[in-house]
């Protein structure tokens, strides 16, 4: 997931395991804490999972000549510099919510806008029509660079950043639930959509918040939701997943060792967070495995997910982690049936494995399942151009209002890989 959804495991790997080797907390303290943090480390990865990449893999090179690379990709990569409109949502408990809009048209809409003009038949979606992109575990808005550049002023989109994530205010409810984030989802609609059909599209975390939404509000979605994008999630169970463990280790791990090793993570972020700045390189290659599925991920897309993970604190890794254990919404799949739904997975992804997909769409006969071979959990950037091609189609269809019909939908369930 990135934990879900998009990475707890990074922050647990290389936060925790630097504690292990700090020499922070001597004695038989120290002891439990070194046995905690390594094992934490590198099996929190596998539990809550990594949006981290790595940019340069191996250890045999200098840290300084790994620093300066990093440093280059970070210069020369353009992900995550597209800013819209910032607007704020005030949740449920007074946790303000940063979301972004861009409107139709704008200027600066970017180089790639006028292909997807092109693909909308040379019109642009008429507004009031919305698509509303919910990120993941550990990431932020920016997590969906690519397919924002994609359709930049062709139709009216939202961005926004979940609790303690991104730019939002850190969560004010101190164990953040799935049902929170749904509700947490209605209030930035309220503010920066409260009218027209909606485009919903959810990656691992934000497609459990769309479920969660669907859940509480189905007479919201019934009239409102015109279609669906669900991209490398899960309707629940997750905590029967093993990450690529052996069962009976997993178990241990979760009754045993993660729990200690998120509270240490929770009690001392500080020092936390300094062990994960000086471990970043050990662990580099074990986080990468859990984000991708392909080998040859461009470097600078892979720095860009480490970077992501890197703004997460890891007390809000450590808070959100026992929500997904919890999570568990294939009920609330069937609001979406009367709209088209995208289900889209890696079949390497080990962290929300492709195995879930499938679940939600056999609870959404309609639905069009696409599995992309040698990929992992963060599809949208390993693969954007086919996530993209589906998301466009989709709204492409919406906004020409060939969507709400029986036949569309009843076309729109098809299986493939790709």
């Amino acid at each position: 997931m990135n934990s879900d959804s998009g990475s707890v495991g990074a922050a647990a790997a290389g936060a925790v395991g630097a504690v292990a080797g700090s020499g922070a907390a001597p004695g038989a303290a120290g002891a439990w804490r070194r046995g905690a943090g390594v094992a934490g480390a590198a099996l929190g990865v596998l539990a809550a999972g990594a949006a981290v990449g790595v940019a340069v893999e191996r250890l045999t090179v200098g840290r300084g000549v790994r620093r300066k690379a990093r440093l280059a990709l970070d210069s020369s990569g353009p992900y995550g510099t597209l800013r819209g409109t910032p607007g704020t949502a005030v949740a449920e408990d007074g946790t303000r919510l940063y979301y972004e809009v861009d409107e139709p048209g704008e200027p600066g809409a970017g180089a790639e806008a006028p292909a997807s003009r092109r693909l909308f038949g040379g019109r642009r979606a008429a507004p009031p029509l919305t698509v509303v992109f919910s990120h993941g575990y550990c990431l932020s808005q920016d997590s969906w660079h690519f397919q924002r550049a994609a359709l930049r002023g062709a139709v009216r989109m939202v961005f926004w950043d979940q609790r303690s994530h991104g730019r939002s205010e850190r969560s004010r409810t101190d164990a953040p639930s799935i049902d929170l984030l749904g509700r947490d989802l209605k209030a930035v609609i309220d503010a920066a959509a409260p009218e027209g059909p909606l485009v919903l599209v959810g990656h691992s975390m934000g497609g459990m918040t769309m479920m969660a939404f669907a859940a509480q509000y189905p007479d919201l979605v019934g009239e409102r939701v015109a279609g669906v994008v669900f991209a490398g999630t899960s309707a629940g169970r997750l905590a029967e997943n093993t990450y690529g463990l052996p069962a009976a280790g997993m178990s241990v791990v979760r009754r045993v060792v993660l729990p200690g090793a998120f509270k240490l993570m929770a009690a001392q972020p500080e020092l936390i967070e300094k062990g994960r700045r000086a471990t970043a390189d050990l662990f580099a290659g074990l986080v990468k495995r859990y984000s991708f599925g392909s080998k040859d991920v461009d470097p600078a897309v892979a720095r860009f997910a480490e970077r992501l993970l890197e703004a997460t604190p890891v007390d809000v890794v450590a808070a959100f982690y026992p929500a997904f254990a919890e999570h568990d919404k294939l009920e609330a799949l069937c609001a979406f049936a009367h709209c088209p739904v995208v289900v889209v997975a890696g079949d390497k992804d080990l962290l929300t494995p492709s195995e879930h997909s499938e679940a939600i769409a056999e609870a959404l006969p309609h639905s069009r399942l696409l599995l992309l071979e040698d990929t992992g959990h963060l599809v949208m950037l390993e693969r954007s151009e086919v996530v993209t091609a589906q998301l466009t189609e989709l709204v492409a269809a919406v906004a020409d209002g060939r969507a709400r019909g029986r036949g569309q939908r009843s076309a729109a369930g098809a299986r493939g890989r790709a």
